[in-house]
């Protein structure tokens, strides 16, 4: 139960922790060490970063799902965190990742559930697959846990909804893994050009995406002894493990290639999607334009068979491959989605037009910059005035343990993140149906289409319910 990176680019459990109060002060430092009105991000003498070297500065981790997204993270935020449990379906990754991280020390289990009932873990961390976000986030916050969970937070809309009510209802603080939201000199600085007014009114917010690949047939194999694949299956139907090295590429169902199969995530449209059509609808939020979405229509290409809804091989990857969509907005405004353009995000208004991505910010609005500046708050205003000491991943995880200490809504919570989720996952229903789909955002429905509604949810495997309590 792991996840490796995205496509782009501690102590013993038997001694005893330090007090809650004094492993938590570097949190509170946070605030100190940076002024909310700087215009990116600021090193202050005595920084977050040097506080937390302190043993009694720090916070303990449980992380479930020990893979490259959780190596990636646990890289970016070790020098703040004590990794003191980790649960992972695949005992070899497990063991590494303890070595890496814990120096052998923490305590190692095949079933998170555990860790959830642990009083000396502060906050956890879930870096597995989609298909296994939704049920131990929900169980975590139920029990009192605060998390950094990666994205996409669900596999389909229904789940959402209850992500939302379970956190509403348990108060949580909950960072969704979308860390664009804190790269300040790329995308808040493209937010803070919107936020100012200097596109005017948008009209059109373009999310280009990539596409995905394709696999051959790949045939049935024996399961690797250090994995349990019965769980890394966990709520998704009971399949063979599939295995073939070809050409020195791996194709799989499981570990990284999880993502092309449906049954496991959404493709390219929850992968990349969800990156940057949350920075669309971010810009269209702060804009003024809050209205959700009318309805979706667009073409895709998938490498295997659909019939009503459903792929008629099972051998092979079945996610989209290429797309292009329309989602339209009260007001005349779209939203496109496209695999076959430059990856970034394009927002066009009515004053003029930017290109973002992680690589550059381009358009005539940042060139007029030069002579007419934002103001020296307008990157703060965006991030809500919290404090930016960091940037991108590093500052993501500072800003989730900045919200878990001082209780407040993190800069990706699960509500804006599930805002903009609902889009890819209307994608992924268009796509898969090949027809246009109506969509009523104040009941969170499809109008007029009992199939393409009853794609909101997906049965979980017996036994692998979520747990309510």
């Amino acid at each position: 139960m792991t996840e490796q990176n995205e496509t782009s680019t501690s102590a013993d459990s038997a001694s005893a922790p330090p007090s809650s109060a004094m492993r938590r002060r570097s949190v509170l430092q946070i605030a100190a060490g940076a002024a909310a009105t700087t215009p990116y991000f600021a090193w202050s003498p005595r920084s977050f970063a040097q506080e937390g070297n302190s043993k009694n500065d720090r916070r303990t981790i449980g992380v479930i799902g020990a893979g490259g997204m959780a190596t990636g993270n646990l890289n970016a935020a070790r020098q703040w965190l004590d990794v003191v449990a980790i649960a992972d379906v695949d005992a070899g990754r497990a063991d590494g990742f303890n070595k890496k991280f814990s120096d052998g020390k923490a305590d190692v289990y095949d079933d998170y559930r555990p860790m959830l009932e642990r009083d000396d873990i502060d906050v956890l961390h879930i870096a597995t697959p989609d298909h296994w976000h939704t049920k131990p986030l929900v169980e975590a916050m139920l029990a009192g846990k605060d998390v950094y969970c990666e994205k996409p937070l669900t596999l389909t809309i229904d789940e959402g909804k209850l992500i939302r009510k379970v956190q509403k209802q348990t108060g949580r603080i909950v960072q969704v893994g979308t860390q664009q939201r804190s790269t300040f000199p790329l995308f808040v600085k493209a937010l803070a050009i919107v936020n100012e007014g200097r596109l005017g009114k948008i009209r059109q917010v373009q999310a280009a995406i990539g596409g995905a690949p394709t696999s051959p047939s790949i045939p049935v194999a024996e399961v690797p002894s250090k994995l349990d694949w019965d769980r890394w299956l966990g709520p998704a139907p009971a399949v063979d493990y599939l295995h073939l090295r070809k050409d020195k590429a791996t194709f799989t169902n499981c570990h990284y290639e999880f993502r092309w199969w449906y049954e496991y995530s959404g493709g390219k449209l929850t992968d990349w999607g969800a990156h940057h059509v949350d920075i669309c609808n971010w810009a269209l939020k702060l804009n003024g334009q809050t209205e959700g979405p009318t309805s979706i229509s667009g073409t895709a290409k998938h490498p295997v068979e659909f019939k009503n809804g459903v792929p008629q091989q099972d051998d092979r990857y079945n996610t989209a491959t290429s797309f292009q969509f329309n989602v339209q907005y009260p007001g005349d405004t779209e939203m496109i989605i496209r695999n076959d353009t430059r990856n970034g995000v394009l927002i066009t208004g009515d004053k003029g037009r930017i290109f973002v991505s992680r690589g550059a910010l381009q358009g005539q609005p940042v060139e007029d910059l030069a002579n007419n500046p934002l103001p020296d708050d307008a990157i703060a205003k965006v991030y809500r005035n919290m404090p930016m000491e960091f940037n991108e991943r590093k500052q993501h995880w500072a800003n989730f343990l900045y919200c878990a200490e001082n209780k407040v809504q993190p800069i990706s919570d699960v509500h804006s993140h599930m805002e903009m989720l609902n889009v890819c996952h209307l994608a992924g229903i268009c796509a898969r149906l090949g027809r246009e789909l109506k969509w009523d955002d104040s009941i969170e429905q499809i109008v007029g289409d009992d199939e393409a509604n009853a794609m909101l949810s997906r049965p979980y495997r017996d036994g692998f319910a979520i747990e309510m309590g």
